[in-house]
């Protein structure tokens, strides 16, 4: 098993950010060849999803949508004032699991990796394991 990190800086409280390159360097440097890649977000206000890379346009309406469905200002009790973004992350979730197969990270034509920020700007960790399978 190989597991490592890697930090990604946002600038905007909601921000999605392609991390696919990152995890995809992880893998390689695991050397392993075949297996299963876990992204995982350690972090309440932030998560990691699979989806379109190509356009950017998904990943804006996904956070409009997002953002229509649960407002930052929604009259919640939590005292420190960013439920939303907690919220946001526990319906996205915190992990991802893609498949490796010959050393290289799995994905659709059109899929790629997303770190998705929502009570930024924040420098964040993102956890990658790849295990051998």
């Amino acid at each position: 098993m190989f597991t490592g990190n890697f930090d990604v800086k946002t600038s905007d409280r909601t921000q999605m950010v392609n991390i696919t390159s990152e995890v995809s360097s992880a893998v390689e440097e695991s050397g392993i060849s075949e297996g299963m890649c876990l992204v995982y977000i350690p972090h309440t206000t932030a998560s990691v999803i699979v989806n379109e890379g190509w356009d950017p346009a998904v990943m804006d309406d996904i956070s409009s949508y997002l953002d229509q469905r649960v407002p930052w200002k929604g009259g919640y009790s939590h005292s420190e004032g960013n439920s939303a973004a907690h919220i946001k992350a526990s319906m996205l979730g915190h992990s991802a699991i893609m498949a490796v197969r010959n050393g290289e990270l799995s994905l659709g034509r059109w899929q790629a990796v997303f770190f998705c920020e929502f009570d930024g700007p924040r420098r964040r960790s993102v956890e990658v394991s790849v295990i051998e399978g």
